[in-house]
């Protein structure tokens, strides 16, 4: 049995009389999941509608599709100490919580500062909750941490889809404030168990484990481990989230209409899917999961050559390859807990990948389009992206062998002065 699964090291782990407390669990870790990206997706598809309602340009509408990246950086720095006062079943239900507040609040917005605002507050519960579900796989579930990652990360998928689709049929039928402010019905679902559950442990234990406290001066950043976790991480982020911006307008200046651009889109998004249910199950079972890297650098080879070459010749064939590239996405999910021994080390780790991950994420998109602008084709932000992916299989490579954070988060020991006096 892998280390990283070996219910034995995970001292503190709750386990006496947990049998509902595990359904509990499980309900909260897969309904939080699915509301990791409705904020995201369930206001893009209307930007236009509310911004004619509101008054903005493109500008604000560059900065409100800058918030999602920029406020998962700066709250998955932050979420370890949230986490380390709190504990993880806290700080879900506190996360489940300000996205409720969020998404309820943004329909009922007056001007762009308030859509802004809320934005932000849901997009905090979001970030919040990105960090906490990895460890918690590993709190309550360390024996089954593949088949978990494949549910949740396939659950987030989904989560990223379905209000994407669903948006302006909503919006159509009851108007832009209520196909906003519906998503908060489902975070709410969501925060449910972890109330019981949290009452639940209260009874039990007179509050949450403190099974997520690492050492004092434990460091994510003191490990090669951490730092090649974020290469990984922080690359596909960057990569996805440029074609996230940039992929339509590649077509359409191809000759694709903005309608087949935006279908194509979509073929670059659903195919992620499947992969995300398969990649943990197969990653797990790997010693060494490196050749899952190397298949979604294939992919990003075949996906941006067949962009330079023919757009049109093959377009499904493109995006559906630059799509499954972003198979280290759960990858790397899974290796925040495969790469650790205990929840304390996964909750430090994933904070840390995710933050410095995200803050990355949030350069691709403007670096993709500023060298496209500057040279007026799209040569050399593929050169740019070309490099990323380069820094990501490295970190592929690092992060695939097997070792574990906490033997490396520690400092390295500052060596006693001799004791041996002179001659």
């Amino acid at each position: 049995m892998p280390a990283s699964e070996n219910p034995t090291l995970l001292a503190g782990t709750p386990r006496g009389g947990l049998r509902h407390g595990r359904w509990l669990a499980l309900a909260g870790i897969l309904l939080a999941a699915f509301n990791l990206r409705t904020a995201v997706t369930s206001l893009t598809p209307l930007l236009q509608t509310v911004g004619e309602t509101f008054g903005f340009g493109s500008a604000v509408t560059g900065v409100v599709g800058m918030l999602p990246t920029a406020s998962f950086a700066f709250f998955g720095v932050m979420t370890a100490r949230i986490v380390h006062r709190l504990g993880l079943e806290r700080t879900t239900a506190l996360a489940m919580a300000l996205a409720t507040a969020g998404l309820l609040a943004r329909g009922f917005v007056q001007g762009t500062t308030g859509l802004i605002v809320t934005s932000l507050l849901a997009l905090a519960g979001m970030g919040i909750g990105n960090v906490a579900l990895p460890p918690l796989v590993k709190r309550h579930f360390p024996g089954r941490v593949g088949v978990l990652s494949s549910l949740y990360i396939t659950l987030l998928q989904l989560g990223t889809m379905l209000p994407a689709f669903a948006a302006v049929p909503l919006a159509n039928a009851y108007g832009w404030r209520v196909s906003l402010a519906s998503w908060s019905v489902a975070s709410l679902v969501a925060l449910l168990p972890w109330i019981v559950l949290l009452r639940q442990q209260g009874h039990a234990h007179g509050g949450d484990l403190p099974d997520t406290h690492p050492p004092r001066k434990a460091r994510a950043w003191h490990s090669g481990l951490g730092w090649a976790m974020c290469a990984m991480f922080g690359m596909t982020s960057l990569a996805t989230y440029s074609m996230f911006t940039w992929l339509p307008r590649w077509f359409v200046e191809a000759g694709a209409t903005p309608q087949a651009a935006g279908n194509l889109l979509g073929v670059y998004s659903a195919v992620l899917l499947p992969l995300a249910l398969l990649v943990p199950l197969v990653a797990t079972r790997m010693r060494r999961p490196f050749l899952i890297v190397l298949a979604a650098v294939a992919c990003y080879a075949v996906g941006f050559l067949g962009m330079l070459w023919k757009p049109l010749a093959f377009p499904n064939l493109w995006a559906a390859s630059l799509g499954m590239a972003g198979m280290t996405f759960p990858l790397g999910l899974v290796l925040i807990n495969l790469r650790t021994r205990t929840p304390a080390g996964s909750a430090m780790l994933s904070s840390f990948v995710q933050g410095v991950g995200y803050t990355l994420a949030c350069l691709g998109p403007l670096l993709f389009g500023l060298l496209h602008e500057w040279s007026g084709h799209w040569a050399w932000p593929v050169g740019f992206l070309g490099l990323c992916i380069l820094a990501l299989a490295w970190g592929g490579w690092q992060a695939c062998r097997p070792r574990y954070l906490e033997d490396e988060w520690l400092p390295r020991p500052v060596l006693a002065p001799s004791t041996r006096t002179a001659d």
